[in-house]
């Protein structure tokens, strides 16, 4: 579902549609007498019908421009079974803002060219089904994405009787959510009744027809996240090992959208595992930081592809659509609990220490020691990478930018330190136990607290506000086994926290 949020985004539609034809899909198809196995069918291969719209992106800025998702959006208004009307759409969208001669070639091959598009979307969705483990008889359906009743659609022309049921049922209901959402269900019905018998199976159309306003009366206010979970058809648990193959499988789901990011979740993922270990964290939050890590660029999908492949720097306007991508990560993983998790981490890759990154512009105590070590990875690893308009750092000079940053107050010491010994330079050895599992700032706090200070003396003294410094607080007596200040006074000075010189 998360996939789905993130494929709404890839193809210029409205969030959650993929989540309301679902839901729709399993209405319907339970009206019409399918077995349990095609509900199942019908309701993942309706949430994962974009799932390729990362890939063939070259192919998809030739034809489409810089923003692809807009104008493929576009077309859910367009009947695709009327030659004309298709015609006049692909003279209005396709190649523009290429050179004429360059124009001219595509809409000369536009057909090839739509053509091996649909044809790399249908690959990409039946391996990342197989890798999300999805039984074969969903993949085998989801093969059929871009077919069509009357035979003309891809990868093979399939048409009539022989595109397995759920997908006629799934390429019905894509057709008719957009009208649904802009124009209601009469509007709906109207394009039910147009289709019906060549883009679309006659007999689901004509059902739809007869059923769509008991079937849509409270469609919008259902389709919400716990709803889609409930009405799972013949619904599994999913193991541990399951979710972080999910994990590498929306990792590279983005990474599709450019050649110059292949790899890219992996390897940050990677590094930061590596950096989570050296900098001392129990193996609970490393996993927590490897799954944060390779889904921290999930929301490039929303930024126009174009941007990621740009050979000269970005305006001011398009760089602030890109500084926009954290927020979207954010957004797609917000639910349930543990992929809100993730995003709190994910979502902070360009965060600075003091302040000045983005989205949100926070520093200091906000940014938790996993988002700190994410944001050095993933600056690692971008700068080692070649980009559109740059080349690739070496290793030391990477290592070099990396603590100039640090003076510059943006990158944390320490976990810079963590993410360089992991990626093998010399540093100084991250302390890999953390006294009682106390942060650093923890430690400052209790060393004040040591001193009598009062909370807000503490908060003056660190720049951070009264609550903040309760919380601290709350959180050092609870790692240490303590509820007094003058357990904690003691504590502080066993562990030699309160000397001013070595001995």
């Amino acid at each position: 579902m998360a996939l789905s949020l993130a494929t709404d985004l890839g193809t210029g539609r409205p969030m959650e549609w993929a989540m309301r034809s679902a839901l729709l899909g399993v209405r319907m198809g339970d009206a019409l007498g399918f077995s349990d196995q095609e509900l199942r069918e019908v309701y993942y291969c309706a949430l994962l019908l974009y799932v390729g719209c990362s890939s063939e992106v070259q192919i998809a800025l030739r034809l489409f421009g810089d923003d692809p998702a807009t104008v493929i959006a576009s077309v859910d208004y367009v009947d695709q079974g009327d030659p004309q009307a298709m015609g006049r759409w692909m003279g209005q969208h396709l190649g523009v803002g290429l050179p004429p001669n360059e124009r001219q070639e595509v809409l000369e091959n536009a057909g090839a060219l739509v053509a091996q598009y649909k044809q790399g979307h249908c690959e990409v969705a039946r391996w990342l089904a197989e890798r999300l483990d999805l039984e074969p008889s969903v993949r085998h359906v989801l093969w059929h994405m871009a077919e069509k009743w009357n035979g003309e659609g891809v990868p093979r022309g399939v048409q009539g009787d022989d595109i397995p049921r759920a997908m006629r049922l799934v390429l019905l209901i894509r057709d008719l959510e957009p009208y649904l959402n802009t124009h209601g269900v009469d509007a709906a019905i109207a394009i039910a009744r147009q289709r019906g018998g060549v883009l679309h199976d006659p007999h689901f159309a004509s059902r739809f027809c007869d059923l769509a306003h008991s079937l849509c009366a409270t469609l919008e206010e259902d389709a919400s996240w716990d709803t889609l979970v409930s009405i799972e058809p013949l619904r599994r648990a999913y193991s541990d090992a399951q979710f972080d193959q999910a994990a590498l499988v929306l990792g590279d789901f983005i990474d599709l959208i450019s050649p110059y990011f292949t790899g890219h979740a992996r390897n940050v993922a990677s590094l930061s595992q590596a950096a989570g270990r050296a900098y001392g964290l129990p193996e609970g939050d490393v996993k927590t930081l490897w799954r944060a890590a390779l889904v921290h660029d999930l929301g490039k999908i929303a930024v126009p592809h174009g941007y990621w492949n740009r050979p000269r720097p970005l305006s001011s306007s398009e760089w602030e659509r890109v500084r926009l991508h954290p927020y979207y990560t954010q957004r797609i993983l917000a639910r349930p609990d543990g992929l809100a998790q993730l995003a709190r981490v994910g979502a902070c890759h360009h965060e600075h220490l003091d302040g000045s990154g983005y989205h949100r512009g926070v520093g200091g105590d906000s940014l938790s020691p996993l988002a700190r070590i994410l944001t050095a990875a993933n600056f690692y690893c971008a700068r080692s990478e070649i980009r559109p308009n740059r080349d690739a750092l070496t290793a030391e000079g990477v290592a070099g930018a990396m603590k100039q940053q640090v003076r510059a107050g943006w990158l944390d010491g320490d976990a810079v330190n963590s993410v360089l010994q992991a990626a093998g330079h010399h540093t100084t050895p991250v302390r890999r136990e953390r006294l009682a599992g106390l942060s650093e700032r923890e430690i400052e706090v209790l060393r004040l607290l040591a001193q009598g200070m009062t909370n807000r003396q503490i908060s003056e003294s660190l720049s951070i506000s009264e609550k903040t410094t309760s919380t601290h607080v709350m959180h050092v007596y609870e790692k240490i086994g303590c509820s007094t200040r003058s357990a904690a006074t003691l504590f502080a000075m066993q562990n030699n926290l309160m000397m001013r010189f070595e001995a």
